[in-house]
């Protein structure tokens, strides 16, 4: 798999039961609340600072998954998706992203299809016994609970960006008085 890992230049993830717990709370106004880890969403920021495509590709249609997705940058968002691979391979196209080039992380059985096609397979720690078969990796990490940072963290490792430029001392940043 550490072959793969260094191939690879796009993350393409689920929401629920990925980049959340999968639980949804139920508002009395109907709003359906979902609860993101931070430290996922940090590490989404980071690949894409480092030049890394991200993209979503979820059934999940309300505002403000949008809104959080939007939030972290990313720009390829594919919601309200009761049937996901045609969304997929329109990400392709638009793209001109190779299927070995792609990580991509499902959690339940709408997900399978895609992940049949990709060099990376990964599903959390709580998916569904049939993504765990088809899978590449099992993360050790629950949805909504660091499964998303667990596979960049790996990728970007091995490829040698895991880390954070830091302003120089220099750049008038830091004065002394």
């Amino acid at each position: 798999m550490l072959d793969k890992l260094k191939a690879i230049t796009t993350f393409i993830f689920d929401v629920d039961g990925v980049l959340t717990n999968g639980n949804l709370l139920i508002s009395e106004t109907g709003e359906q609340l979902r609860q993101y880890s931070i430290k996922d969403g940090y590490a989404i920021q980071l690949a894409l600072s480092k030049g890394y495509q991200v993209a979503i590709i979820t059934g999940a249609k309300a505002p403000s998954v949008e809104m959080r997705l939007k939030g972290l940058g990313i720009q390829h968002i594919y919601l309200g998706a009761s049937y996901k691979l045609p969304l997929f391979e329109d990400f392709l196209e638009k793209t001109a992203t190779k299927p070995e080039h792609i990580v991509y992380v499902g959690d339940d059985l709408p997900d399978q299809e895609i992940m049949e096609k990709v060099a990376i397979a990964v599903c959390p720690a709580d998916g569904v016994q049939e993504i765990k078969d088809c899978c590449s990796y099992i993360s050790p990490f629950n949805g909504g609970a660091g499964v998303v940072r667990d596979i960049i963290e790996k990728v970007l490792k091995v490829q040698g960006k895991w880390f954070v430029e830091r302003p120089d001392a220099d750049d008038g940043a830091l004065k002394s008085s």
